[in-house]
């Protein structure tokens, strides 16, 4: 069995250097040499096609895996897909799907099953060995498992004892704020509910998410700027904006059928911008597979009418120019600006003005990395278009100034009025498939004091008033002793988090770590004194209780929440549904409860009618979420009604902030391959970016490469410089050379999680700086060779 990688980063305060060696990732094992090799075929088209039916057959789904594809993401008894959040289709679309979510749902269905052979078999230490692809590549989980400190095995255990140690364990804490509730984005919200509100009448908001780690920034700069934490646009909005700036977002692998907006913009003749460091597939052209005579024709259509390649962090100084652009031109033509609209509806206008115009074009050149003719062209295409969607992820989000910089893409939205109207809005490309509506469903270390109000006269609890911890608190926590006890609701926490191995003695230093899974991963391995691994129901599979066969919803990036209606049987007898762990969970944990935990399990309905009551826009719900195409939450801020403390929209004036790299410093970026998604790994490959058998990379613009004496191919030393000053290294890892710009650097998490320091977290949204890691670069101890 291949081993893991994952502990092999030093933290040192001094550099290390390799002794020549490649790393190994956490992908499955080859001996095939690495290769790279330009990619210039459109994206998704015959190479999706050919991806899925190998993935397919690999696992042996070639009956229930076309069953999925005509299953998923259906109105009328579908099943949402468990991969990205980007919205379903409204015009009865019979293959609503990608390459990356039948990878993800043809996973989880595998006939494999991680049984207790498999731990009987292997222990704690050794499964610590395996590559992440080979512990998931074990199957699915199939009953419950508590760990035995004296053989270091996984053994069975009964749900009844395991919510008995669980509820005996938090009962023994002296403060309910030691214990920490995470979650990963796949919750469902029914779950959701159950499990803020277990959380909430146990005595905490330690309830730290995945969105802590990728889209903090954007809700609160939403927030701040507009009285929401989510966008305003819409489905419909994308197919009638005459302008898309599409900033941050690796689409083809993070959000694949965005790529049938970006065709059909095109077609219709709207301009699309596509800005990033890297020139990724989808800014390039497309074939749609369900577009059958596209297809049979080899006919692609084009994605991008315009790349801007800015340095990483540059996008504030790219907007602020565009900004300073479009001021500029009303000078000489008052329409540049929608001054009826800004009059109207805005704030702190006159102090934003001022602040573009004082900015000068040469610090926005050396920020952004553009030149001031690039800008220009990205402004003129804002100017001229009527209505302008904005849409951005995480390359904006995960840095220090990422609240900024999406309240400075809402500064230029309010110029022209772009809110409030068909085709125009701010769009954040949610991840993760439901992880908005985690939030919207009371997953929030901060709730607002109404939510909180709300809470206690709907369900009868009294609810903590006090903060709770985000994920780096949680961390932080764990390793201070004021964390004891952590539960995961779904993801991958030790592989996901920064910091890998002092996230990983944080999760050693708890009293009771307990994961709720439905395949083995990382994180069951990296275990408290005592732990638990809870195998649940995954989205593809029938969710049978006492009131018949249950459906979850979920919420989408764009508000919309539809249900989602399992199709196949379970992978085991011995499984439960996330609502039924956490109400076992509730019940031993809160013996003398008032909840009805269990009439909430035997018929979800129970459940929507209280969250009816508790949450705004969740009104009739059980009738609403069974229309054919499900509701839209109610968002003010696109009714022009804005929460905010002056009740209009808020211009922000915020300081450029200085990105340029110091020094031989680099600004690297960690980022997914097209063959992975989020900590799950399918294969070494990423097709879009022409690299084979490789994950242990780091990608370097070649002029970068030469002055540091690097030979493309050959192996590095990688050396990371935390705000805190403490230095980590991987070592080991292959250079290879990408059109990127100068100071730039890129490469794969999660191994690469390894060199972001505890301390390198945004002051602003305590947002992980996933994208902003300042590195150092050198050549190993070793010879080289070109892949």
């Amino acid at each position: 069995m291949a081993t893991s990688d994952t502990d092999k980063a030093v933290t040192e305060n001094e550099p290390q250097r390799s002794t020549g060696a490649p790393a190994g990732g956490e992908g499955p094992p080859t001996e095939k040499q690495p290769s790279q090799r330009a990619y210039h075929h459109p994206a998704a088209g015959w190479g999706a096609a050919k991806s899925v039916t190998r993935v397919l057959m690999r696992e042996h789904e070639l009956i229930d895996g076309p069953r999925a594809i005509f299953k998923m993401n259906h109105e009328g008894g579908g099943f949402d897909c468990p991969g990205c959040a980007w919205p379903d289709d409204t015009k009865g679309l019979k293959l609503d799907i990608c390459e990356n979510g039948i990878k993800h749902v043809t996973w989880e269905m595998t006939p494999k099953r991680a049984g207790r052979e498999l731990f009987a078999a292997h222990s704690v230490s050794e499964l610590a060995t395996w590559t992440d692809f080979a512990l998931e590549d074990q199957g699915r989980l199939t009953e419950p498992m508590v760990y035995n400190e004296e053989t270091d095995h996984y053994e069975p255990v009964t749900w009844k004892a395991a919510f008995e140690l669980i509820g005996s364990e938090l009962r023994a804490l002296d403060d309910p704020n030691k214990a920490a509730f995470y979650t990963s984005g796949r919750l469902g919200n029914e779950a959701t509910f159950l499990y803020q509100l277990m959380a909430r009448e146990y005595g905490t908001n330690n309830l730290p998410d995945c969105s802590n780690m990728c889209h903090e920034a954007s809700g609160r700069a939403l927030q701040a700027s507009l009285g929401t934490g989510k966008g305003t646009a819409d489905l419909a909005d994308w197919e009638s904006a005459d302008a898309l700036f599409i900033m941050g977002v690796n689409a083809a692998s993070n959000a694949p059928r965005m790529l049938t907006a970006l065709a059909e913009a095109y077609r219709r003749g709207a301009q699309i911008v596509h800005v990033n460091p890297l020139i990724e597939a989808a800014a390039t052209r497309t074939i749609v597979p369900h577009e059958f005579v596209d297809m049979a024709l080899f006919k692609s259509t084009r994605t991008s009418t315009l790349n801007l390649q800015v340095r990483a962090g540059g996008d504030m100084a790219l907007l602020r120019g565009m900004a300073k652009a479009v001021i500029d031109e009303s000078t000489s033509d008052p329409k540049a600006l929608d001054r009826e609209f800004i009059d109207r509806h805005t704030q702190g206008f006159e102090e934003y003005r001022a602040l573009c115009e004082a900015t000068p074009w040469q610090e926005l050149e050396r920020q952004s990395g553009l030149t001031r003719a690039d800008i220009l062209k990205a402004a003129e295409v804002y100017s001229r278009a009527d209505r302008t969607l904005i849409s951005w992820c995480l390359g904006v989000s995960q840095h220090e100034h990422g609240v900024d910089t999406v309240r400075e893409i809402v500064n230029l939205l309010l110029l022209r009025g772009n809110l409030g109207r068909e085709g125009a809005g701010p769009s954040p490309v949610r991840g993760h498939s439901n992880v908005q509506g985690n939030r919207t469903c009371g997953i929030d270390h901060r709730p607002t004091p109404e939510f909180l109000d709300r809470l206690a006269d709907v369900c009868g609890i009294d609810p903590p008033r006090a903060h709770g911890l985000d994920t780096v608190g949680v961390v932080e926590g764990m390793h201070r002793g004021t964390v004891k006890v952590f539960v995961g609701m779904g993801g991958n926490f030790a592989m996901a988090a920064p910091d890998t191995k002092y996230t990983a003695e944080g999760l050693r230093r708890c009293e009771l770590t307990v994961h709720v899974s439905t395949k083995l991963n990382r994180s069951h391995l990296i275990h408290g004194r005592k732990a638990l691994i809870l195998p649940c129901l995954g989205r593809t599979e029938k969710d049978h209780q006492r009131r018949g066969l249950q459906a979850t919803s979920v919420e989408d990036s764009m508000s919309m929440v539809h249900l989602s209606l399992g199709m196949k049987r379970p992978a085991s007898p011995h499984l439960l549904s996330e609502p039924a762990i956490i109400a076992g969970m509730a019940r031993a944990t809160l013996p003398d409860s008032a909840v009805p935990w269990e009439q909430y399990i035997e018929d979800y309905d129970r459940i929507r009618d209280t969250m009816a009551q508790a949450l705004d826009g969740f009104e009739d719900f059980n009738r609403r979420v069974r229309l054919p195409l499900g509701f839209r939450i109610k968002q003010p801020a696109r009714e022009l009604v804005f929460l905010t403390p002056s009740g209009r929209a808020e211009f922000s004036a915020a300081a450029l902030p200085d990105v340029v790299p110091q020094d031989d410093m680099l600004v690297l970026q960690t980022m997914r391959s097209h063959d992975q998604w989020n900590t799950t790994i399918y294969s070494d490959d990423d097709r879009y970016r022409g690299i084979k058998n490789l994950r242990t990379l780091v990608l370097m613009n070649r002029a970068d490469m030469r002055s540091r004496g690097i030979i493309p191919g050959s192996l590095v030393d990688i050396t990371a410089t935390s705000k805190d000053g403490s230095k980590r290294s991987l070592t080991g890892y292959r250079a290879l050379s990408y059109d990127m710009p100068r100071g730039c650097a890129a490469g794969y998490m999660p191994e690469m999680n390894a060199l972001i320091g505890a301390a390198d977290y945004s002051t602003q949204s305590a947002q992980p700086l996933m994208k902003n890691v300042k590195v150092r670069v050198a050549p190993s101890d070793s010879g080289t060779s070109s892949p």
